[in-house]
């Protein structure tokens, strides 16, 4: 992640963090409506000027989201950082203070998919979440599914969090907004065999052998757009990381079944990918007295 990007996400939810703890253990969609309605609406208008001024925000939201909850569960943890360098006012708008970090990046996932896709990828987010005191690298680096993945590896990485095929495939859908970095395709481009020629030699312009690291390159043609580009382009072998172009081999499988189905009807991808959100949105959230509400986002409370 560039350090423009990173400035951006970390102003953008230390500015929203608050600080009370909430008392109910479950996640519920109108969990802030009594205790502070202007949460949801702050969060939302926060989430459309940070795209305005920076469009690449919205996937990076979207990926924050999914790796908190790869990552020990949907805890806020993916934010820590022992030495923050930045700062910014805690949002006053709440009468008291009670929106956690883990909720704001929920929140802003399904804020940035709708204000980048329109009203028809809206979605209702449970909400509830508290804060974890602990993050953990090891847990990241074997939660995480990376982009050299083959199917039945992801097959398996997903259902470890209890996700299941048809999840893999729609969130995966998730790559249709944003960019990655040429390390991450690297080999795909001058290896795989499962890729459009014209494809990879354009790639290879600007992720060659050697160098370019940090080169960028789309997820597919609409990359501030969500929409069904990114499922058309695994139709022609143009998935641009291994792991994406795993979910459509040609052979008629399920996966391939649900990346066509997709590809042609956008509703269909809108409506299973709330679904799929929500459902990973629940995966061990801290609830009632366990965890904490940080104020600042990148590090615990009293530290």
């Amino acid at each position: 992640m560039d350090s423009r990007i990173q400035f951006y996400l970390v102003t953008f939810m230390v500015t929203l963090a608050t600080v009370l703890s909430p008392t109910v253990a479950k996640l519920t969609p109108n969990y802030y409506d009594r205790i502070c309605p202007k949460a949801l609406p702050i969060i939302k208008l926060a989430v459309k000027q940070a795209i305005y001024r920076e469009p690449r925000i919205g996937a990076s939201l979207l990926r924050l989201h999914f790796h908190d909850c790869f990552v020990n569960g949907c805890d806020g943890s993916v934010l820590l950082d022992d030495t923050p360098t930045f700062r910014a006012a805690v949002t006053k708008a709440c009468t008291r203070d009670v929106v956690s970090c883990a909720d704001i990046l929920a929140i802003a996932a399904r804020d940035s998919v709708a204000i980048l896709g329109g009203n028809q990828y809206w979605y209702q987010v449970l909400l509830g979440r508290r804060d974890a005191r602990t993050a953990s690298w090891d847990a990241a680096n074997a939660n995480l599914p990376p982009p050299f993945f083959n199917f039945s590896q992801l097959i398996t990485n997903f259902n470890s969090h209890g996700l299941n095929l048809k999840d893999l495939v729609v969130l995966s859908g998730g790559h249709t907004i944003g960019l990655a970095r040429c390390t991450t395709f690297r080999d795909r481009i001058f290896n795989d065999t499962n890729i459009d020629a014209t494809f990879a030699a354009n790639l290879q312009k600007t992720c060659p052998r050697i160098g370019g690291d940090n080169s960028l390159a789309p997820f597919d043609s609409t990359p501030k757009k969500v929409d069904t580009a990114y499922y058309k382009a695994l139709l022609y072998k143009k998935g641009l990381l291994h792991s994406d172009q795993e979910l459509f081999k040609g052979d008629g499988s399920q996966s391939d079944r649900l990346v066509l189905k997709y590809s042609k009807d956008s509703y269909a991808f809108a409506k299973d990918f709330g679904v799929s959100m929500i459902k990973m949105g629940n995966l061990k959230p801290l609830t009632g007295k366990k965890g904490e509400i940080r104020c600042n986002c990148r590090k615990v409370n009293n530290s």
